[in-house]
């Protein structure tokens, strides 16, 4: 009996890190509403009381930069300056450009080449029904009932910074049980310690976690160092693209290094992670296999992808050589053709932010269809 123990975490929308993933993604989407052809690639940093927002804009939109990181800051919503930053008066320094024409030499739309170079992977398991592995989406759904249970006024005391992680008991490859659950949440001074666990165990983990894998082994732990009052960008600096294994699959599959936040789909860092993440899991869906993982690489300026590759982890059922087969006849791997077939010109990327890029059923490139051919 193969056994073995695998763990994945993700983050609240308040986390440092996701607060500037979605404050470069509504700048992302508010220049896509008004200009479909938007070329965007914004960074966006917080500390203490304080908003960084650089890069490169080339757009026809008319966008007030700094009302929108206001604007995302009250969304998800923090306190003031004593706990974390305050969306009314904390500083914000923005530092934009145009795109450079070097690059936009071969990333126009008369071109469609690669905005970069670099790799992609694409990955999905017929673990759940989302087609995503069990501890990443378990630590997601964790975590987005962290943010209901606060934003709902359930647990009201529950502030925006929080982290959960999830570890799986494999055995023979298959999911037996959840061994250790973590949860680490900011909170009002006014709460004790005891409170908080016996609220989040019965409002969060047991609301999220399917009773079959709890058991008397199962180990949970709340707020391990026992206050987490201070939080935010006042507890610890956020950067946009650092959180890139919470965005994909929580470590199950191998990542390429680019992180998608603020990136308009011509960076194949975004869009083609999002087009192999289609085709993989359609490989599971339409029963080829049941893990699959993608490979392909970029040249900057070049349409066609330099290489492809398949994994199928020995649970194929077809050659690889034919899932090869039915990627080149089914789909058109160029940037143009990715952005065209996911409908990437249109404002949805802050849906994508927070909880996983992937297995959320209203994005386009989690959508299901037939592989025959």
């Amino acid at each position: 009996m193969n056994k073995y123990y695998f763990t994945s975490e993700s983050v609240t929308e308040g986390h440092p890190d996701k607060l500037c993933d979605y404050i470069s993604d509504s700048i992302l989407d508010a220049c896509l509403e008004q200009d479909s052809h938007s070329r965007v690639a914004v960074e966006t940093m917080a500390s203490a009381g304080k908003i960084a927002i650089a890069g490169e804009i080339t757009t026809k939109a008319k966008i007030n930069i700094e009302d929108i990181a206001r604007n995302a800051i009250k969304e998800i919503g923090y306190r003031g300056k004593d706990y974390d930053i305050d969306y009314k008066t904390c500083d914000i320094d923005i530092n934009l450009t145009e795109q450079s024409p070097d690059i936009a030499l071969g990333t126009n739309d008369e071109v469609g080449g690669a905005g970069d170079q670099g790799i992609m992977f694409g990955y999905a398991t017929d673990e759940t029904e989302e087609y995503m592995p069990f501890a990443i989406n378990m630590a997601h759904k964790l975590a987005k009932r962290l943010t209901q249970v606060r934003k709902e006024g359930i647990l009201p005391y529950l502030g925006p910074d929080g982290k959960t992680q999830v570890t799986v008991e494999y055995e023979d490859n298959e999911v037996k049980r959840i061994d250790t659950v973590l949860i680490s949440n900011q909170h009002t001074e006014d709460v004790t310690q005891e409170q908080l666990k016996k609220d989040i165990i019965e409002k969060v983990i047991k609301e999220i976690i399917p009773p079959k894998y709890l058991d008397e082994n199962t180990k949970i732990y709340i707020n391990p160092t026992g206050r987490f009052v201070i939080g935010g960008p006042l507890g610890d600096t956020g950067l946009t693209g650092r959180k890139i294994i919470v965005d994909t699959y929580g470590g199950s599959a191998r990542h390429g290094g680019g992180a998608f936040s603020g990136k308009d789909a011509t960076k194949v860092d975004r869009s083609s992670a999002y087009m192999l993440r289609h085709i993989a899991k359609n490989i599971v869906a339409n029963g080829y296999a049941k893990r699959c993982e993608i490979q392909v690489a970029y040249a900057i300026g070049m349409e066609q992808p330099m290489s492809i590759y398949v994994n199928t982890f020995g649970t194929g059922k077809i050659p690889w050589q034919e899932i090869v087969e039915i990627i080149n006849k089914k789909f058109d791997l160029t940037p143009k053709g990715i952005i065209k077939y996911l409908e990437l010109t249109k404002p949805i990327f802050t849906k994508s932010t927070n909880y996983g890029h992937f297995g959320k059923s209203e994005l386009p490139w989690e959508k299901i269809v037939d592989l025959k051919i």
